[in-house]
């Protein structure tokens, strides 16, 4: 799998509507508040155009691009870290995930309430990150007075940890999100805590038919907040998202000409979450199967190698490697290696985003 991502805001922002479109799951979308009670769980195919120019060379049994796993929970409203609404209990089903999508309402409709009654995207940005945050803080309280506890007994991991708790209190105390303060390696010391204000954030401006290219006052707001915070952004109208999921490959393809757009909004949020991960794809091209995988830019050749089995990496001997544009330049890899277009890599080869690799191993 690529990533997975968790899909939050306020109720009747347009989650469950784009939720649907990009999975097709069925998830229920409808007029009020809380209509999500359970999480919303839908695995979707990325589109890499790479792909599937490298499956018409090779001409696979199969062809198997990477995925993102998307999870959409309830809407979280005002004073949900004291229980209003449904509570913030729900927010446990999303703790675990890479990345969070924050869809925040950017179109104006009569007949779709909005929960404080007007269209007011910083207000909306404010409420949701304000609930996170406490929700944080009341995990970072518990795990200090259990390690006060436990420290007293001279574990070291506590020890190192209990600074960064300490910082962490301050930091949401005052109303900062946790990923304000954390470093790479401190950040570390505190992953087991699953802390929703450290992980990345792509703010979802979801706008009317009309406002495709996001030049309306409230998706600019919204721009405005990703812009200052270095967190990613895409514009995404959830209806015609709804009317692009029940096309075929070949109309949503003159579907999405004819609105002057290259990307469906998931390609675009996929996109920026790829980004903001820091994620590459590399491929392995066979007779069987043409397949997609995802991994962490800077990669070494047997961590890349772990992502398919992790005797892979345990047994790494060596990585054969074809460079994407030359493959689909000589189309074989009998072309390339007649051309010494295939190079043998050792363990410290760092893996580049289109790669053809092949791993050799022993276990």
């Amino acid at each position: 799998m690529g990533f997975n991502c968790g899909i939050i805001g306020l109720p009747n922002v347009g989650k469950s509507t784009i939720f649907n479109a990009m999975t097709a799951a069925g998830a229920e979308a409808s007029n009020y508040p809380f209509c999500t009670i359970n999480p919303n769980i839908g695995m979707v195919p990325l589109r890499d155009p790479r792909i599937y120019k490298l499956a018409e060379l090779a001409k696979p049994e199969r062809v198997v691009p990477t995925a993102v796993e998307f999870v959409d929970i309830a809407g979280i409203v005002k004073g949900a870290s004291k229980g209003e609404g449904l509570g913030n209990q729900f927010l446990g089903n999303i703790r675990g995930v890479d990345t969070i999508a924050h869809v925040v309402r950017c179109f104006e409709d009569p007949r779709v309430v909005h929960v404080d009654g007007k269209v007011d995207p910083k207000s909306d940005i404010e409420v949701i990150e304000t609930e996170l945050i406490l929700a944080d803080l009341e995990a970072v309280d518990k795990r200090i007075e259990r390690s006060a506890k436990l420290i007293k007994t001279g574990d070291k991991a506590i020890a190192e940890a209990m600074p960064v708790y300490n910082e962490l209190k301050i930091c949401l105390g005052d109303g900062r999100p946790a990923r304000s303060i954390l470093t790479k390696e401190t950040g570390l010391l505190v992953k087991d805590l699953n802390l929703l204000t450290a992980k990345p954030i792509i703010y979802v401006a979801n706008v009317s038919e009309d406002d495709l290219d996001g030049h309306s006052p409230a998706a600019a707001a919204v721009k405005e907040v990703a812009g200052k915070e270095g967190a990613g952004f895409v514009v995404i109208c959830g209806k015609i998202e709804s009317e692009i999921a029940e096309l075929s490959e070949e109309e949503r393809v003159e579907f999405l000409s004819g609105l002057g757009l290259k990307e469906s909004g998931l390609d675009r949020l996929a996109a920026a979450a790829y980004r903001l991960l820091g994620l590459i794809t590399y491929f392995t091209v066979g007779k069987k199967e043409v397949r997609a995988w995802t991994v962490e830019s800077e990669s070494k050749a047997p961590k890349a190698a772990a992502v398919i089995h992790t005797d892979f990496e345990r047994g790494f001997i060596k990585a054969e490697v074809i460079a994407y544009d030359d493959f689909i330049a000589n189309g074989t890899e009998a072309a390339c290696r007649e051309k010494g277009l295939l190079r043998i890599e050792g363990k410290d080869y760092i893996v580049k985003d289109g790669d053809i690799m092949h791993f050799r191993f022993n276990v």
